[in-house]
């Protein structure tokens, strides 16, 4: 769009294209069967019918950012009461092909058995992938996605956040393959145990696995408020 611009220097008044195009994109991150998982829309309609993306789209006039990323993600998969956080904008000029459009992204974690996924507006389907599986996205949802994944890898180092990823109650193998998945390495089982148990985070139940084929393991649930703590506080959550 055009817009009058006071001039510093001169004080005259001048036009001057400026942005008036911001959209929302949200990462969603799930877990599943020892597999991150991230959850994507195919659209619908637009330049980029029958193709996959991640889910979003653009800001009513009268609400806030916020406000428009939990309506964007309750519309086009169903997913609502959700927390999301702010990643960055993504504003590359040539991003969206029709013209300067930029882009605020957000991410969350979430328990999948928790939600049931169920696509709309402008999205035909919506389903979960598993990140090594994810095909090519639409415009830069690709890069996106890598610096939300970037992130979280970060994240999990410093607060027990994956802990929103998994059940009320997990092993110790679940945990460590939930650590493996999102930074990407190969952990010794028996060292893992070890650290994880000297956080004091975990809360042993008199519970075991139902329903394997193999021996059943001892199930656990995080200590609420050992959790806040050392989410509020941070810690180094090296393995």
């Amino acid at each position: 769009m055009v817009k009058k611009i006071i001039d510093k220097e001169s004080g005259k008044v001048t036009e001057r294209s400026v942005m008036n195009a911001i959209t929302i994109d949200s990462v969603v991150f799930g877990f599943d069967k020892g597999s991150l998982e991230v959850l994507l829309v195919e659209h619908a309609e637009g330049i980029r019918k029958g193709e996959w993306g991640l889910p979003g789209g653009w800001i009513h006039e009268n609400e806030s950012i916020d406000n428009a990323a939990h309506r964007l993600l309750a519309d086009l998969t169903g997913l609502d009461n959700i927390y999301l956080e702010q990643l960055k904008a993504f504003g590359e000029p040539n991003r969206f092909p029709l013209g300067r459009v930029i882009t605020i992204g957000y991410y969350a974690l979430v328990k999948r058995e928790d939600y049931n996924i169920k696509a709309g507006f402008t999205a035909s389907d919506a389903k979960w992938y598993k990140i090594a599986d994810v095909p090519n996205l639409i415009y830069d949802h690709n890069e996106i996605l890598n610096y939300s994944l970037l992130n979280l890898r970060t994240r999990v180092r410093q607060a027990p956040i994956g802990f929103n990823l998994l059940p009320e109650k997990f092993t110790l193998f679940e945990l460590m393959q939930l650590y493996e998945e999102i930074l990407g390495v190969e952990m010794d089982k028996s060292n893992f145990r070890r650290k994880i148990l000297r956080m004091k985070l975990l809360v042993p139940l008199d519970e075991k696995q139902k329903d394997v084929s193999h021996r059943a393991a001892q199930l656990y649930e995080f200590d609420p408020k050992i959790y806040e703590k050392l989410t509020k506080k941070g810690f180094n959550f090296e393995f």
